[in-house]
């Protein structure tokens, strides 16, 4: 499976602590991050992971190429809700692009941890 990790910047330390908790879940799957995330997790974890830009030079909108593309099947982005980005067209973008592709898409920690216990006891969602 192919899973996309994205945080903001005030989720960062979210997405790294469900990277280390759940390391021997995601080392089973092919990782892609935006640039920023995904440097701070492989430091955290030694997962491998496919960096892409850093979200606001472009990283959503190559992980949004992808999904077009039917190249990803789950999306971790742990969004901060109570901060204006400055790519927020972009992050709109991808999150169409989830629902358009039907891919399984978790915006906060809670429902990242309901989809990575999915993958732990071998539930996939199609």
């Amino acid at each position: 499976m192919k899973i996309a990790l994205i945080a903001h910047d005030k989720k960062k330390n979210e997405i790294i602590e469900l990277a280390k908790k759940y390391k021997d879940v995601l080392s089973g799957h092919e990782l892609y991050a935006t640039g920023t995330t995904g440097t701070l997790i492989m430091g955290e974890t030694g997962l491998p992971i496919h960096r892409m830009k850093s979200g606001p030079l472009g990283g959503d909108q190559q992980i949004g190429a992808m999904l077009a593309c039917g190249e990803i099947d789950l999306i971790i982005f742990l969004r901060d809700p109570l901060t204006a980005q400055p790519h927020e067209p972009d992050v709109s973008a991808l999150l169409r692009l989830g629902d358009v592709q039907s891919i399984p898409l978790a915006t906060n920690a809670n429902s990242a941890t309901i989809m990575l216990e999915a993958l732990k006891n071998k539930i996939y969602f199609c």
